[in-house]
């Protein structure tokens, strides 16, 4: 027996003697390595899942199709309340002959006597206004009274009150952040469209039609794009609880980022309006102030000027027999160059108003606005001669 056959006889053997199975289609001898033995591991013991409120549980499909059916029920119960509006004017070619020049916004039914809630900015400007209905019928309408500091206007048409539909006002200082809302409007012309999103922040403050601030602004991600000024923003019992007003995009087009009114606003401003045609503001009397900051403070310092605060408003100039002024209160008397700019200092520090701590001309602005009326007398906090002091001043309207 030659070699190579000793050696297959000798394999065979012994993968017999260790039981093993010779392959039927061996053709050479492979040596096979064992894996090496692996350390046990104990199995983790599995963390029963929590167990999920109603309130945070996943919706089922039973709360989805129940949460859609709200999203209908607001339209239909608020849609025949959202108006169509045409801004109309004039302008006139080479050979002066009138060339017609139209916007569009939405607007609210305030009222089965005809008073329509709308944006000041998508009425600003018109020679006629018109306002389109549900049944496609449109009227003329005439401007009742607007205010641009809140960006508000009430206008008011003759229509059957049978085709007028009032939307019922919610509330929105109990609203929260995450809760949904509805916005209708007419974007680019497509009436009644609605969108849904969420409040996304509250308490925004944003610039008016006439560069002063608008504050306790909503902040939606709603799509709300030109043409939906004016609409409602609807909590899900379909009530109002905004009146949208701008987005910011850099497009022009929505971008998440849109803004309302909120109602309280409307509910405090559109009565006033309705019965005066204008708004009255409350006004302190003070017609120049500068936003202090450490940065500022060290500089009036090193202009010889004492500031025992980091924060709070100097007060430059207060208006003759105004509020302020009849309270006492002081503007600057010496005048200073602060980079490219003329200060007027020495004058009252204003830190606070009932106790509210005022940082800003903005904070300002939007207390009176928010918080106050024309008449009422209000404690404000201010520093001169290093001395803490209250003043009390009794509010003026602001003049128009």
């Amino acid at each position: 027996m030659d070699q190579k056959k000793r050696w297959l006889v000798l394999s065979v053997l012994v993968i017999a003697l260790l039981g093993c199975s010779i392959p039927s289609n061996l053709s050479r001898l492979m040596v096979l390595t064992p894996a090496p033995t692996a350390t046990p591991t104990a199995i983790p013991t599995a963390t029963p899942a929590p167990t999920l409120s109603p309130e945070t549980a996943p919706i089922s499909p039973g709360g989805i199709e129940g949460l859609e059916q709200e999203f209908i029920q607001v339209y239909e119960k608020a849609g025949p309340g959202v108006v169509n509006i045409t801004n109309r004017s004039y302008a006139y070619d080479f050979f002066f002959r009138p060339v017609p020049q139209e916007g569009t916004g939405s607007g609210i039914v305030y009222d089965q006597e005809g008073h329509i809630i709308t944006n000041y900015h998508v009425i600003e400007g018109a020679e006629e206004l018109y306002v389109t209905l549900p049944d496609e019928t449109t009227v003329e309408a005439k401007v009742v009274g607007a205010d641009p500091s809140n960006d508000l206007a009430v206008l008011k048409v003759e229509a059957d009150p049978d085709l007028l539909h009032p939307i019922p006002l919610g509330e929105s200082k109990n609203l929260r952040v995450g809760q949904f809302v509805v916005a209708i409007g007419n974007p680019f012309g497509f009436e009644r469209t609605l969108t849904v999103g969420v409040i996304s922040a509250l308490g925004r403050v944003i610039q008016s039609p006439d560069d002063r601030f608008i504050g306790e602004i909503i902040q939606t991600d709603a799509a709300i794009n030109p043409g939906n000024s004016g609409g409602p923003l609807l909590d899900l019992s379909g009530r109002v609880i905004g009146v949208n007003t701008a987005i910011f995009s850099p497009s022009q087009a929505s971008a998440g980022i849109g803004f309302a009114v909120p109602v309280d606003t409307v509910r405090r401003v559109v009565p006033e309006l309705i019965a005066r045609g204008y708004y009255p503001h409350p006004w302190l009397g003070i017609n120049m102030a500068w936003s202090l900051t450490p940065e500022r403070r060290q500089i009036l310092e090193e202009v010889g000027m004492e500031v025992p605060v980091d924060q709070g408003l100097l007060i430059m100039e207060v208006a003759p027999d105004g509020p302020a002024a009849r309270a006492g209160l002081r503007g600057g008397q010496q005048r200073v160059r602060i980079g490219n700019r003329i200060l007027l200092i020495g004058g009252d520090i204003l830190t606070a108003i009932d106790g509210q701590p005022i940082a800003t001309d903005q904070d300002l602005l939007r207390y009176l606005d928010t918080q106050t009326t024309v008449g009422q007398t209000v404690q404000l906090t201010i520093w001169r001669d290093n001395q803490e002091r209250t003043i009390s001043v009794t509010l003026g309207e602001r003049p128009r």
